[in-house]
């Protein structure tokens, strides 16, 4: 079958590889579409350090073609949208209603996958980038078979992060205020969870003048190309600032414009060993700074959730998907999501 395989200096195309069956309390999906998220890119630059060699993706949608002993949620023939939390469901974080903290999810990469005589790892658990994967049943959730594949892919990471981390980790309420820097894929997904929170002015940042119609499409109030002009907009500061592009700098500016029991989110990635510097004066009037895993999600929960806000006109997911690539073009889909031609590019097999 086909996928794409990163051996830790270059991502190619191959049309050999193969996938285990099931095993009790997993599902094998055909993969239909795949959303290529910049964390897919982050690895093919080093700045997310992951094992080699992989099966790439994360982000996907398809249809179910078998089950392992125990599972009675999906069958086959089922539409799922994929999510990259493989939580085991029994420690206190899951018992909690917190998976993103189940430690059985982070750092434990299976090797479902083979290439000749070759084990790959699987990338976030998950692998989106081949024809078939094998999940955790708990990473397998049925949607309706109405949603298209390809707009659902994107539901499993870039809604889930952008939109959780306004609905779940902020908690953005009526009236609030929130700063938008960066308007990629997971930005795009911030400013319609604060539309859909109710928040009275979003202001979208970003540095390219031509996403200004699409960031206003998806909820925003105001667009900048600096965050220079925040203040001029927001003077006492933002209840809400989010951080979508991973870079220190921003990190910083996303802090300096909080307003008084503000809080930045920080949904970015920089580089591993990247560190941030702020004020601490500037903290005491109860202001935060807040990390944020996957959207702080619960993917059974908010998967069903997001797919039904869809299916009301309410959440947006065919606008995100700008381009289509057959799963062949990859690096033309990767030179383009580098470029900021696209909101998101979507493999498709």
């Amino acid at each position: 079958m086909r996928g794409v395989v990163f051996d830790g200096v270059q991502a190619q195309v191959v049309d050999d590889l193969a996938v285990r069956d099931p095993g009790p309390g997993e599902v094998q999906v055909a993969v239909s579409a795949a959303g290529l998220c910049h964390s897919d890119l982050s690895v093919l630059e080093g700045t997310i350090p992951f094992p080699v060699p992989l099966v790439m993706g994360h982000e996907g949608a398809g249809v179910v073609e078998a089950v392992g002993e125990g599972v009675t949620h999906v069958s086959p023939g089922d539409h799922v949208a994929l999510s990259t939390l493989a939580n085991c469901g029994t420690c206190a974080a899951c018992d909690q209603g917190r998976p993103t903290m189940c430690r059985q999810a982070i750092g434990r990469p299976g090797r479902p996958f083979l290439r000749g005589a070759d084990a790959l790892y699987q990338f976030a658990a998950n692998s989106a980038f081949a024809e078939r994967t094998v999940v955790k049943a708990v990473q397998a959730v049925r949607i309706p078979k109405d949603i298209p594949l390809p707009s659902a892919a994107l539901i499993g990471c870039a809604v889930l992060t952008g939109v959780g981390a306004v609905l779940n980790r902020a908690r953005v309420e009526h009236g609030d205020t929130v700063v938008v820097i960066g308007t990629g894929g997971i930005g795009l997904n911030v400013l319609q969870g604060a539309r859909l929170a109710g928040a009275l002015r979003i202001v979208a940042v970003d540095a390219n003048p031509e996403k200004e119609a699409v960031a206003r499409r998806f909820g925003a109030t105001d667009f900048l190309t600096s965050t220079d002009g925040v203040r001029d907009l927001l003077p006492t500061g933002a209840d809400h600032t989010f951080e979508c592009v991973g870079r220190i700098e921003l990190i910083r500016r996303a802090i300096d414009l909080l307003d008084r029991e503000g809080q930045a989110i920080l949904l970015g990635v920089p580089p591993a060993g990247a560190e941030a510097s702020f004020l601490v004066s500037s903290m005491y009037l109860d202001k935060a700074i807040l990390g944020c895993r996957y959207g702080s999600s619960r993917p059974q929960h908010d998967i069903a959730l997001y797919a039904e806000l869809y299916r009301q006109g309410r959440l947006l997911l065919d606008e995100l998907v700008t381009a289509t690539y057959p799963v062949e073009d990859f690096e033309k889909a990767c030179d383009d999501a580098r470029g900021g031609r696209v909101a998101r590019a979507v493999l498709t097999f």
